[in-house]
């Protein structure tokens, strides 16, 4: 089994053509089928990638003693910045890799900063390479582009209005950036352990390496995605297979670096905004039966019902608990932990 390879430019040009509709329904079929798929998008690939990965490999290059000038603790509640080897962690397990957290910019005088809401803040760049600040933006731009676009389509692809999810969901959309290197020969091979994503959308981009394995959605064989820099590889969130009863797929996934050199990956996380509650797709027949069984967490994420924001605090807490502990005391946000885990 092959990811599907989707052109996704009819939906930048107008979201509500002939065109867009025939990318509507091949993003539904994939959706629907292993909730994987890659897409092609030249601007992403060719001119910033490049740029985005050079400045990267200089700064992953630099002593972790100069990396934490922008550790994650420097940034509080916010969860910006750089962590080590081994700092985050994935169903209690240690990852082999090292990363730097980004989001959205948001302001001293932003509600959410001003009410210490976890999550918001300033990103924290490094000084060494100048250029990675920049390098990051410009993707963060161009990526959220694409996926608001792609979100359009998937809109069509259920049969409901092009800006449904721009009304209902995303109007101002939770936005995260990481960048991860998997150093080369660290510990057994294995660089993130099995998951799903959290929120709606991810767009990945990523070296020739190779690694990432995706869980065929009907049995316990794993395919490989070959490491290709000139195409975007695309998965839903958990939020996405609750809104649509589980007729698309939030997939299982995990990394293994067994290629013998050093790694990177872009991901980019598209969730709805902070303060939506999830409504339900208003769609047509019977959704599947859930499969509690086959959740690497073992939760049931129809049952699910909130706000967005609490979601997501409670998830990102479990990946760094001791981060968590430290920024959150005090202030009432363990009760969060309780209540959604």
């Amino acid at each position: 089994m092959e990811l599907p390879r989707i052109d996704v430019a009819p939906l930048l040009d107008d979201p509500r053509s002939s065109d867009a509709d025939r990318v509507a329904a091949q993003l539904d079929k994939a959706c629907r089928e292993l909730g994987f798929f890659t897409i092609v998008e030249p601007e992403l690939t060719g001119s910033l990638l490049p740029v985005l990965d050079r400045e990267a490999r200089r700064f992953f290059a630099e002593p972790d003693e100069v990396k934490a000038d922008i550790a994650m603790a420097r940034a509080g509640s916010a969860w910006r910045g750089w962590f080590p080897v081994d700092g985050e962690l994935t169903s209690g397990r240690p990852d082999h890799k090292e990363g730097i957290y980004f989001g959205r910019n948001h302001t001293p005088d932003h509600p959410g900063v001003v009410a210490g809401t976890p999550l918001h803040g300033a990103n924290l760049y490094p000084a060494k390479p100048p250029g990675l600040r920049a390098a990051v933006d410009a993707w963060m731009d161009r990526a959220t582009e694409i996926g608001l676009a792609v979100m359009r389509g998937l809109a069509r692809g259920l049969g409901l209005e092009a800006d449904w999810f721009d009304r209902n969901l995303i109007d101002e959309p939770t936005v995260l950036f990481r960048i991860f290197h998997y150093p080369a020969g660290h510990g057994d091979g294995w660089g993130v352990g099995a998951h799903s994503d959290y929120g709606l959308l991810t767009l990945l981009a990523q070296d020739d390496c190779g690694g990432l394995q995706v869980r065929e959605p009907n049995g316990d064989a794993w395919i490989d995605v070959p490491g290709d820099p000139s195409l975007i590889v695309c998965n839903l969130g958990d939020m996405l297979e609750r809104l649509t009863e589980g007729r698309y797929r939030s997939t299982l996934h995990r990394v293994r670096n067994i290629s013998g050199r050093s790694r990177l990956s872009f991901p980019l996380f598209l969730d709805p905004a902070w303060t939506a509650t999830v409504p339900t797709v208003p769609l047509e027949g019977t959704p599947p039966a859930a499969d509690v069984d086959r959740r690497w967490d073992g939760a049931d994420v129809q049952t699910w019902e909130g706000v967005y924001g609490d979601y997501l605090t409670a998830k990102v807490s479990k990946v760094f608990p001791d981060l968590f502990a430290e920024v959150a005391s005090g202030s009432g946000s363990e009760d969060v932990i309780e209540t959604i885990s």
